[in-house]
Order: structure tokens, then C-alpha cells, then sequence
């Protein structure tokens, strides 16, 4: 009921077109029984009666009334069906529209502990055929329901009116009915999930091979991975029929009880007839309901079968639709709507993450306009350090101030406007060099993005592609090489002119002509800036304010280079190996 609530809730805005299209289906199966009825009044008026042959000569103006009533019944019903379909599907797109804003919006606002659970495939396959199965349910299943449920009720009153026994024969089947379908209903639901899992899996493994098409061809490792993915095909072929052929062992159950009601229905009909308890056009009455009956006991297993898809699927749904993410704009946050000036402070600060402690008693502080620095091992927990500035994940200790402001404190959207940030691992959209650039500030002039480009030593490369700015760059930026998109990067987060500006290895992959023309351009901006960047080049760390350097998530050393350079620490010895 849960559920069913949740549709009702996001239907608000169509929830009266639903509801005309349920009241157009509650009419429109109800007038199934028109023709039945009246083709057994004519047989015993025209045909079968006493009175028959006289009836058929002095009325036959009434036959044909009732025969235009059967044709127009028909049609009239036939609209009313079509648009009640057009009804439930209008109801239905809107619905799933609202339901995709907000799961995209949810998964848009979700911190990073969310997407280190779930994978990318699982998320994809969320979005896109669960939502689907969602929107099926609204406009095929809960109608089909209703259709069976209005023809069975309606056939069985019509039947009690004709005749309570001949009813009643025809409803000693239902009983053996509806346990069949119990007992499928509980030995199908768990095999829908592990089918709906298997889909999750097999569609994560498609999108990371597609992302990651060009590792597996630097291996050579295109046949594992087909394989690999035919084994998870295979998986979900396997679970797609383990949840089909469940039916199949009670299909054959259910269809011999539904033919048996055409057995019911002549022996019992006919006897019925012979001993003159109903006449013979009230047996054609009940020949002509009798599948009002036989096929919603039919259409039980499909139902059952859909249902419980819907209800794997909206579960994983419900899952994101009402999750919220950690990390947070609080109720009480200081309002800065001004641009920050740029001051960082660590105090103390500790991280833990799944239980192991990241970082441990960090303090440092960074005044507003320096070059810090930070260095360290690989996995000593710089990247994470620079993360809690903007909130991408939230201290278990300690405290990050902004401006002498705890971020906790600031409103997460002003708080990451002020800050730019260009990462090692790039991710470039889809979309021109210029629109990659301007991603932070879509309505920035090109000037401001021509500027942008030139401090990051990106202009020259960019005027010579194809269609200079223009140029539309692959997904992830392919066609362009690691150094190139680097300086794109770095373009996108000077464009938004930061108060602070965080750059993890963001020139590892440039050559130290490059990286000397970026370290001047960095040294000369026009607006005030706080940098913090995380580099293992002795080239890019001697010129910060001050070097911090980590190990094992603690502070180890810091200082400026000369003070560095002086000890017999970790930073000396990267200095003596970089000579």
C-alpha cells in the first residue's frame, strides 16, 4: 500500500485524469454484458421462443433497434476504452516526469559517500528501466486490474440475476483460483529482485567497459572482458527465465480451471435448459459472459508477474526517491552572500571513512591570497584533505573554516561558488571547449573564457583545433591529450575567478615549459586568490608560501621550501631525487 500511495502522491496534477480514465474503464467493462443480454433476449423473442416466427412478423422493427443498440453499444464502448488509454498514458508520463526530476535532482544533491556505494550501472539502471517499469505499472498493470476486477463483479451480479444456481456452479472454480495464484505470487516475488540485481549488474559492467574502452584495448583485454560480460548476461538470462518458467509450472494449473468453466457452463447450462430452469436464449446469455469470467483468471498470472517487477523496481526507486544526502545547507547557516576573501583553516581536523581513520589531527592555516602546497605519499590523504574545503565530505573531528567560518556553517551553494577546482582526473562533457570552460558560469562573456584559457596556457592549442573554441570534445574529453585537458580544467576553475582555488596534480601531465608559463600566470591574476595545490613536483612546490607534507593522514613537516630543504625529512629527500 506503500507504494501505491507514493504513485497517488506524485500524481498530483493529473490525479483527475486518472481518475476519469478509471471511471471511463468501470463503464466501459461494464457494458460487456449489453451484448450477451441482448442477443439472449432476441433469441428467445425471435428464435427460439414460443411466439417466435409471429414475433419476427409483427416486430421486426424492434429487432432492428436492437441490433442498432448492440452495434452502438459496441462503439460507444470501444471510444470509452481509447480514452481511457490515452488517460492512464497522459497520467502515467507525467507521474514518471515529476519522479525523474526529483530522483535526478536527489542524485545531483548526494554527497560522496552516496556514489562510493553506488555504482554508476546500478544508478543508470535506476533512472532508466525502473522508471520505465514504474510508469508501466500506472498505465497497464493497476488498469488491467480494474478491468478484471469491474468484468468479473459485474458478470457474476448479472449472473445472480438471471439465475443464483447456474452462478454459483460457475463460481466453484474461483476458490481453486485464487490459491493457485497465492501460492505463484509468493514463489515469484524473490526471483523478480535477483532478476532486477542481475540487470544492475550487467548494466554496470556495459558502462565501465564503455568509459573504459581505451584500458582495455591497451591491454588487449577485449576477450576477458566479453567474456566476463557474457557471464553476467548469462546471469540474467538465467534469472529472466528462472522468474518466466515459475509460471509456467502453474500456468497449466490455472488455464485447465479457466477452460474448465466452459465444461461448467455446457453441462450444467444445458442440463439447466433441458430441465426448463433457464430458457435457451439465458444459456446463450451466459455462453456470451461466460470469458468475463475465464479471462481475468488468465490475465492473474501476467499480473502477478508485472507486480512484482513493479515492486522490485519501485523499491530501488522509493530507495533514492526519499534519500537525502548527508552534507547539507543547515537551517541556521551563516549567510555570506559577498565574495570570500580566501582564508583556510584546518584545526585539528580528523576523517574516518568506513571505519579507518583517513586523516588524523590535521591543523595548518592558510591566509588569504597564498600558495600552499601540500605533498606527501600516495594514499597519505591529500586529495581528501583538499575535499572538505567544499564540503565534499564532512569532518569526523576537528573543524574547516572558511574566513574564520566553519563550512558547516556556510550555505553549501556560496560556499562552492567561491571555490574553483581542477582535479588530475579530468571530466570533460560532451559539449564545445568553450561550453567546458564556461561550465561554472555559463553567461560569462567569451572574452572572460579567452582570458581563462590564455592563464592556463590553453589558448594557443584551442585556436588550432578544428573549430578553434567550438570544437566539440568526446565524453571525458577524448581527442584531446592528458596535458591539454589538464589546462582545460584548470581554465574551467580560473573562469569562475575563486576566492580559493584548489589544484590536485593538476599539471602532472605537462611538461615544466608549460607548468613555468601556468606558476607565472597563477602568480599574476587579477582578483584575489587563495591557492592550494597538491603536487609532487619540487617545480611547483618551491614557489608556494608554505609546503605542508602528510603521511599516513597526519601532518609530518611544513614550512617554505628553503626551512624544507634544510631538513632531513621527506621533503629533502624528494628534493635530492628531483636535482
Amino acid at each position: 500500500m506503500f507504494l501505491l500511495r507514493w504513485l497517488w502522491k506524485n500524481m498530483e496534477g493529473s490525479r483527475r485524469i486518472y481518475i476519469l480514465g478509471m471511471f471511463l474503464t468501470i463503464i466501459s467493462q461494464s457494458m460487456y454484458i449489453i451484448t450477451p443480454r441482448i442477443t439472449g433476449f432476441i433469441t428467445d423473442t425471435f428464435i427460439t421462443g414460443e411466439n417466435a416466427v409471429e414475433n419476427l412478423e409483427t416486430q421486426p422493427n424492434l429487432l432492428i433497434w436492437l441490433l442498432v443498440l448492440m452495434v452502438s453499444a459496441t462503439l460507444v464502448r470501444c471510444s470509452m476504452i481509447y480514452g481511457s488509454t490515452m488517460c492512464y498514458e497522459h497520467s502515467s508520463q507525467s507521474m514518471i516526469y515529476k519522479i525523474r526530476a526529483v530522483v535526478f535532482k536527489n542524485i545531483e544533491d548526494q554527497d560522496a559517500r552516496f556514489y562510493d556505494l553506488y555504482r554508476t550501472g546500478d544508478i543508470m539502471t535506476r533512472v532508466s528501466g525502473d522508471l520505465d517499469m514504474v510508469r508501466h505499472s500506472i498505465a497497464w498493470i493497476i488498469r488491467v486490474v480494474l478491468e478484471c476486477i469491474v468484468m468479473f463483479t459485474v458478470s457474476i451480479v448479472f449472473f445472480f440475476s438471471m439465475d443464483w444456481l447456474m452462478a454459483l456452479c460457475l463460481l466453484a472454480l474461483t476458490p481453486i483460483i485464487m490459491l493457485i495464484a497465492n501460492f505463484f505470487e509468493k514463489a515469484v516475488g524473490p526471483k523478480f529482485r535477483v532478476k532486477r540485481d542481475k540487470l544492475s549488474d550487467l548494466n554496470t559492467a556495459a558502462e565501465e567497459n564503455i568509459s573504459g574502452n581505451r584500458v582495455v584495448k591497451a591491454f588487449a583485454r577485449e576477450k576477458h572482458e566479453t567474456e566476463k560480460f557474457d557471464k553476467l548476461s548469462k546471469d540474467f538470462r538465467d534469472a529472466s527465465k528462472d522468474a518466466a518458467f515459475t509460471w509456467f509450472k502453474f500456468f497449466p494449473f490455472e488455464e485447465i480451471t479457466a477452460q474448465a468453466l466452459s465444461v461448467v457452463m455446457l453441462v450444467c447450462g444445458g442440463l439447466f435448459v433441458i430441465f426448463g430452469r433457464i430458457t435457451f436464449g439465458e444459456y446463450i446469455s451466459f455462453s456470451g459472459l461466460v470469458w468475463t469470467m475465464s479471462n481475468p483468471m488468465r490475465q492473474l498470472g501476467t499480473i502477478i508477474n508485472d507486480w512484482q517487477s513493479f515492486t522490485a523496481s519501485a523499491q530501488k526507486i522509493v530507495e533514492i526517491y526519499y534519500g537525502r544526502p548527508r552534507i547539507i545547507t543547515r537551517e541556521d547557516a551563516v549567510d555570506k552572500p559577498e565574495r570570500f576573501k580566501g582564508k583556510v583553516e584546518f584545526d585539528n581536523v580528523s576523517l574516518n571513512l568506513g571505519g579507518k581513520d583517513i586523516l588524523k589531527n590535521v591543523s595548518f592555516t592558510v591566509n588569504s591570497g597564498e600558495t600552499v602546497a601540500i605533498m606527501g605519499e600516495t594514499g597519505a590523504g591529500k586529495t581528501l584533505l583538499t575535499e572538505l574545503i567544499p564540503r565534499i565530505y564532512d569532518v569526523t573531528g576537528g573543524a574547516v573554516r572558511v574566513d574564520g567560518t566553519d563550512v558547516r556553517m556556510l550555505k553549501l551553494d556560496q560556499l562552492r561558488r567561491n571555490i574553483g577546482t581542477a582535479t588530475q582526473d579530468v571530466f570533460l562533457y560532451s559539449d564545445t571547449i568553450d561550453g567546458n570552460i564556461a561550465y561554472g558560469d555559463s553567461d560569462c562573456p567569451e572574452e572572460q573564457v579567452y582570458k581563462s584559457a590564455r592563464l592556463a596556457d590553453a589558448d594557443e592549442f584551442i585556436r588550432k583545433q578544428t573549430d578553434g573554441y567550438d570544437t566539440i570534445v568526446g565524453e571525458r574529453g577524448v581527442g584531446l591529450s592528458g596535458g591539454q585537458k589538464q589546462r582545460i580544467s584548470l581554465a574551467r576553475a580560473l573562469n569562475v575567478k575563486p576566492a580559493i582555488l584548489i589544484l590536485d596534480d593538476t599539471t602532472s601531465a605537462l611538461d615544466l615549459e608549460t607548468e613555468k608559463n601556468i606558476q607565472d600566470s597563477l602568480k599574476s591574476l587579477d582578483f584575489e586568490c587563495t591557492k592550494i595545490i597538491v603536487a609532487q613536483r619540487i617545480s611547483t612546490t618551491k614557489f608556494a608560501d608554505k609546503v605542508i607534507v602528510m603521511k599516513n593522514g597526519t601532518v609530518i613537516e611544513q614550512g617554505t621550501h628553503e626551512e624544507l630543504i634544510r631538513r632531513n625529512g621527506y621533503y629533502r629527500e624528494v628534493y635530492d631525487l628531483q636535482k
